[in-house]
């Protein structure tokens, strides 16, 4: 979580919302990270998630994650949650809650959702203060 914080910082000195992402390997090696990138690419999809997920496809030569970890800052909304689906991670860890906008537990439950083929693990509430914190000064500050 520690590097996905230090991606979530990425955003936030460009002036996106603070949330970073990383995905590891099945060994815990990192592959790939990401950070929100909305207001410096004009692309609504450059969530940190998803960023973060097309870089590790890449890295791997592989649009399966399986065996892989994402970790991210913030819980993955709704968009993040279908990449996560989509892309076959095997473990989703989080640290601060979304309650408006939430996927994996909040609001909406997409990534263990049963209808879907794919339902990843979901560990929620990793350095869930820290993560909760960069966003409320990052929103205080606006």
């Amino acid at each position: 979580m520690r590097l996905a914080l230090a991606e979530a910082e990425r955003a936030g000195l460009s002036g996106d919302v603070p949330v970073g992402a990383v995905v590891l390997a099945r060994d815990g090696a990192l592959l790939a990270a990401g950070h929100n990138e909305r207001e410096a690419t004009g692309d609504p999809t450059a969530h940190a998630e998803v960023l973060a997920i097309r870089r590790a496809a890449a890295a791997l030569g592989d649009w399966r994650l399986s065996g892989c970890t994402l970790v991210v800052t913030l819980e993955p909304c709704t968009m993040c949650a279908g990449a996560i689906v989509q892309s076959r991670v095997d473990r989703v860890v989080y640290g601060a809650r979304d309650e408006k906008a939430g996927a994996a537990g909040s609001l909406w439950d997409v990534i263990r959702d049963r209808r879907l083929n794919h339902r990843p693990e979901v560990i929620l509430g990793v350095l869930e203060q820290e993560c909760a914190m960069r966003l409320t000064d990052f929103f205080r500050e606006r």
